[in-house]
């Protein structure tokens, strides 16, 4: 049987059913409707923070944030990252800036931020990485000393905290996205979140053609990104079911951290101490040498079994072919080699304890052939 490396989460068909018969009475099915609203306002109570912008995807809200604040020049980010991060700044006239990460969880090093500050600098863009957070105080302490915007693409953290904060309460601004393939999903959709209000109706001008409220006036130059009422209807109802989505997700990472964890020439994602995680990911990364294969052996030898794990993130952001000759590319040695050996494995709710333990099995006996 096949195992793909993720699987959508959906509720019961007859609960999505009744969430949108009412669109049928109403008949209004998007710009901001009823369920639009209400999954707005319940995702300010889930996530903890002030406001929410809901989007028709995470790219365009990530876009929509950094375009509502006006940034000009250049933005600190990282390579390790999926390329949407990294369009959002260039396809705004932005110059990415690339700075490496750190190697026990793959997020923007602070410690090598600071010296790539100049002038043109107006932004950092950091990335929550398989779940795990960013020491976002180190960056909070690093943007205000000179006078830089914080967005966070928090893709992969929707629902993580730490220190009883939603991680989206954190920097100028976050994005999540709620891609079919994430711990909550939309099908298709993303949010951004803010602490300044002033921000409110710039968001709403980048979603809705650059349209000020009201209809009659158009400041900005924008597009379309508006969440419609049946993505909505389908996020009110997983919001529902959430958290227990995660426990399941939780319970997957624990058997396999108890097979894998602690193998020579393994290394295993870790949970970080004072965070309460959503389990998004479970990456592992391969050392040849002391394990007996690399990243690539094990993706195929398992996609021999049926079995699809994903070489993410790779490429580099910064080794698109679409930025060739473009941008100057700083060196991230750590960035270069998570790209190259980490692979994530399987992971969703619905993934049992037996699949799991097929994996593993795989895995662990290929390395003691090899």
């Amino acid at each position: 049987m096949s195992i793909n490396v993720t699987r959508s989460s959906m509720p019961d068909f007859d609960e999505y059913i009744e969430e949108i018969k009412d669109l049928w009475d109403s008949r209004w099915l998007t710009n901001m409707g009823a369920k639009h609203n209400k999954l707005q306002e319940e995702l300010c109570g889930y996530l903890s923070v002030d406001n929410v912008s809901l989007f028709t995807n995470g790219h365009l809200a990530l876009e929509a944030a950094l375009a509502a604040m006006k940034l000009t020049g250049e933005v600190i980010t990282t390579p390790f990252t999926f390329s949407s991060t990294t369009q959002a700044i260039v396809r705004c006239g932005l110059t990415p800036v690339f700075c490496d990460v750190r190697p026990e969880d793959y997020t923007i090093d602070p410690a090598k931020l600071e010296a790539l500050i100049t002038d043109k600098t107006s932004a950092i863009v950091p990335v929550h990485v398989y779940g795990s957070i960013c020491d976002v105080y180190a960056i909070e302490r690093i943007a205000k000393k000179h006078g830089l915007k914080v967005i966070y693409d928090a893709a992969h953290a929707f629902g993580v905290r730490m220190e009883e904060r939603g991680i989206g309460s954190f920097g100028d601004a976050a994005m999540f996205s709620f891609h079919a393939t994430k711990v909550f999903n939309t099908v298709e959709g993303g949010c951004v979140t803010y602490a300044d209000s002033s921000l409110t109706e710039r968001l709403m001008m980048q979603k809705n053609f650059g349209m000020r409220p009201g209809g009659e006036s158009y400041p900005e130059v924008a597009g379309n990104s508006k969440l419609d009422e049946f993505r909505a209807a389908m996020g009110l109802c997983n919001l529902r079911h959430v958290d227990g989505e995660i426990e399941k997700r939780k319970a997957a990472v624990v058997r396999y951290t108890e097979r894998l964890g602690g193998v020579p020439g393994l290394k295993i994602w870790r949970e970080q101490p004072g965070v309460k995680h959503n389990y998004a990911y479970f990456p592992v990364v391969f050392d040849k040498e002391t394990f007996g294969l690399d990243r690539d052996e094990a993706a195929a030898r398992l996609l021999e079994h049926g079995i699809s794990a994903r070489k993410y993130f790779y490429p580099l952001t910064s080794a698109l072919k679409c930025y060739e000759g473009r941008f100057e590319l700083q060196e991230t040695p750590v960035a270069e080699y998570a790209a190259k050996n980490v692979l994530t494995l399987p992971l969703f709710a619905d993934l049992t304890m037996e699949d799991v333990d097929r994996i593993c099995d795989i895995i662990l006996s290929k390395g003691e052939q090899a």
